[in-house]
């Protein structure tokens, strides 16, 4: 038990987990974050320009439930017991997965210029052909991607 628990503390310790649960949490919040972007910024005027066109309560009913159709509400026909096709929260639920992508894509983007621009390799390394990460120029396999390199003429 005790060589078990001293492999899952060097799991821990060395990252694995930890970047896992990091990565995990910053996804969460950054869910967070688009979702109010798309709910708070970007629906208000959305809504203005459709003139607060709700497709929510569009459906079609497949089969009467009891008092019958026509029904007014999509809450009046599920109290009846009718069965529907609500197409209107699925195309709710399309747009919003489309508004949703798009703010993530520019979000995404935006981000990414923020980032410093990869700097050149220093003289004495050079760049594995294979991963392109950084190695050392006289290495003979790359440390990041383990593939044999072949040594360059001098």
């Amino acid at each position: 038990m005790s060589k078990l628990w001293n492999e899952f503390q060097a799991f821990a310790v060395k990252g694995n987990m930890i970047d896992m649960a990091v990565g995990i949490m910053i996804g969460a919040a950054f869910g967070t974050v688009v979702k109010s972007i798309v709910d708070d910024v970007v629906m208000p005027p959305l809504g203005i320009l459709t003139g607060g066109l709700d497709l929510s309560d569009r459906f079609i009913v497949l089969k009467d439930g009891d008092p019958t159709a026509p029904y007014e509400t999509l809450v009046a026909a599920t109290e009846a017991g009718a069965v529907l096709l609500r197409y209107g929260s699925f195309l709710n639920a399309v747009i919003s997965f489309f508004l949703i992508a798009v703010v993530l894509f520019v979000l995404v983007r935006w981000t990414n210029k923020l980032r410093d621009p990869d700097t050149p390799p220093a003289p004495e390394s050079r760049a594995c052909s294979y991963c392109m990460s950084v190695v050392h120029k006289n290495a003979t396999s790359c440390p990041h991607c383990t593939s044999e390199l072949v040594l360059e003429a001098a």
